[in-house]
């Protein structure tokens, strides 16, 4: 009988540890390529930029292993993980007053105090506002707690390979315990879109929830990513999807996938500084990086 080697004991080790209700298969590794080289013009100080075709190369690296604070991006592990172990997206999940404490200062999808959700509209609300109710909501539904389920984050979080990445909370709230890199959040987008149900969230610009006890028309979750970008297409690419996220210590950041040529990319970025609230310094660098992004797959 052939031995299971350590590596892969110990990953499926991880995976039944957190919980998952499905294993689903992980994307191989990206691989470095003679053309990846930074982009010094860019507003962010750490970029990747991965090409999700058979070579999966990683076509641009600046200070892509860098720690980061990942603010919002966060957010992509917290639905990965509730999509992996809730079991019914139709469940109505009831948000308490301890749902929103500790988050004053963060972004919310609208819902309320007392409010009946479906797991699913929960799902919306934190992927395109990025509300942080939503997410510990989740967080409490799938693991009991926000501290079991930043457990489950990081057993997942190993799993994939992401070895610079440690989490603490499901909102992306700064804590200096709560870091990651840029190339651990492209890796776990990458592996994000794997799931149907998340996919089709991430492209989502604009969803509008059934009614509930509290919102008799329901709620309107628009992306924030897309509500800031004038055109998602020009220059033969088309920005399908995205996840923002900023504090003070993070910066603006950002990871999104495009499609040019046929081909299908994702870039993470992290830490630009933006002197108001009007700049898109996170956004900037991605239309600045998809439109050099030649048919041969190289950085220009």
């Amino acid at each position: 009988m052939k031995r299971i080697c350590s590596k892969t004991a110990a990953i499926l080790a991880a995976l039944l540890l957190a919980g998952c209700a499905e294993l689903r298969e992980i994307p191989p590794p990206f691989l470095e390529t003679a053309e990846n080289a930074p982009a010094a013009t860019l507003n962010s100080p750490n970029a990747a930029l991965l090409a999700l075709d058979e070579k999966r190369s990683v076509l641009l690296d600046k200070k892509s292993r860098e720690r980061i604070y990942p603010a919002s991006m966060t957010k992509i592990m917290t639905a990965v993980i509730a999509l992996e172990n809730l079991p019914d997206y139709e469940e109505k999940i009831t948000l308490t007053k301890s749902t929103f404490n500790g988050l004053h200062e963060a972004a919310t999808a609208g819902f309320l105090p007392g409010e009946r959700v479906r797991a699913i509209d929960l799902l919306y609300g934190l992927l395109l506002p990025s509300g942080a109710e939503c997410a510990a909501a989740l967080a409490e539904r799938a693991a009991g707690s926000e501290a079991a389920f930043a457990g489950m984050m990081n057993e997942k979080a190993w799993a994939l390979g992401m070895s610079g990445t440690n989490f603490t909370n499901a909102t992306g709230l700064h804590d200096k315990n709560q870091y990651s890199t840029v190339y651990d959040v492209a890796v776990l987008l990458d592996y994000a879109l794997t799931n149907e149900t998340f996919y089709e969230i991430f492209i989502t610009k604009r969803y509008v929830t059934p009614p509930t006890n509290l919102h008799q028309r329901g709620v309107i979750c628009y992306s924030s990513m897309f509500s800031k970008m004038e055109s998602m297409s020009t220059d033969g690419y088309t920005i399908l999807g995205g996840k923002t996220g900023y504090t003070d210590e993070a910066g603006q950041c950002l990871v999104s996938l495009a499609e040019k040529n046929g081909e299908r990319y994702i870039l993470a970025t992290a830490g630009a500084r933006a002197e108001n609230n009007s700049q898109t310094l996170h956004i900037d660098d991605a239309i600045e990086v998809y439109s050099s992004v030649s048919s041969a797959k190289s950085i220009k």
